[in-house]
């Protein structure tokens, strides 16, 4: 049966109806998704923004980190170069030579042999170890007892029996001293002795410079005359200054006598340790 006309029209109408719908939801949605887009896009621009100020500020605050702990290393060096010169400052004026004795005792060590036993301290981080000659007389082994209780075989480098030195070698990584110019070593100045009077290890005694330059029984005027307590066991122990260097070699005693003690000034110390080692290590002492 055939369709009537206003039947046409209202399917025609129906038609046209769905069509247009079709079309404005096509619009609307892609619209829709266009505008999802942009502002997908505009979001992952603004992430992007803030990682990259994120990072540029982590950037800075690692850079102001590091210059900070370059300004707290900076400022404990001075600190502790501060701390130091106070040491030095109390020690000159007599008040408190604990400082002193705190930082040179670890180079100083007991000398031990299978007939006798003295002092000796070290004058490189390598270990090289400084003593009296006498010490180790008639001896067929030598040890080092260091400040912290290792105890410790020695080479023998060699020695001057002239001037009663002798360089010993021992392993490991040790903490040293250094030696000052004798020749600025003045009358009257606070010194300290530290060694192993009569087997009383790491025994310190304190004096003054009582004389410079006196004669020895090699008949070399290399000598301080100090009034620092020296007894046997003292013998190839450090003479300390107030700067906490060693101005000389602890050597002998003029027995009968009180407070006349000897050491080898430091210069002969240097030139002679040079000579035995046969290599430069004056820039490693002083």
């Amino acid at each position: 049966m055939p369709l009537k006309r206003h039947h046409k029209i209202i399917i025609g109408s129906f038609s046209s109806l769905v069509a247009i719908f079709m079309i404005v939801s096509s619009i609307f949605l892609y619209t829709l998704f266009m505008k999802e887009t942009v502002d997908y896009a505009n979001l992952n621009s603004k992430i992007s923004k803030v990682e990259a100020d994120t990072q540029s500020k982590m950037n800075d605050l690692s850079t102001s980190l590091l210059e900070t702990e370059k300004e707290l290393i900076s400022l404990g060096s001075q600190i502790g170069s501060l701390d130091n010169e106070l040491i030095l400052l109390k020690a000159s004026a007599g008040e408190d030579f604990s400082g002193i004795i705190e930082e040179t005792i670890k180079s100083v060590a007991t000398i031990r042999t299978d007939v006798s036993q003295g002092t000796g301290f070290i004058i490189t981080d390598e270990g090289y170890v400084v003593t009296n000659a006498h010490v180790l007389s008639d001896a067929t082994y030598a040890q080092v007892i260091t400040y912290d209780q290792q105890t410790l075989t020695a080479e023998l480098v060699g020695y001057d029996l002239d001037l009663d030195l002798a360089l010993l070698k021992i392993s490991g990584e040790h903490d040293s001293i250094r030696l000052d110019d004798s020749n600025e070593v003045q009358v009257g100045e606070k010194v300290i002795a530290i060694g192993n009077p009569l087997g009383l290890q790491f025994s310190v005694s304190q004096g003054i410079v009582s004389a410079v330059h006196r004669g020895g029984l090699n008949g070399l005027e290399a000598y301080i005359q100090t009034d620092a307590a020296l007894n046997p066991g003292n013998s190839g122990g450090p003479l300390i200054n107030t700067r906490g260097k060693v101005i000389g070699i602890n050597n002998f005693k003029i027995g009968g006598g009180e407070s006349l003690g000897f050491a080898l000034e430091s210069n002969y110390i240097i030139e002679t340790i040079n000579e035995i080692s046969e290599a430069e290590l004056e820039e490693t002492l002083l």
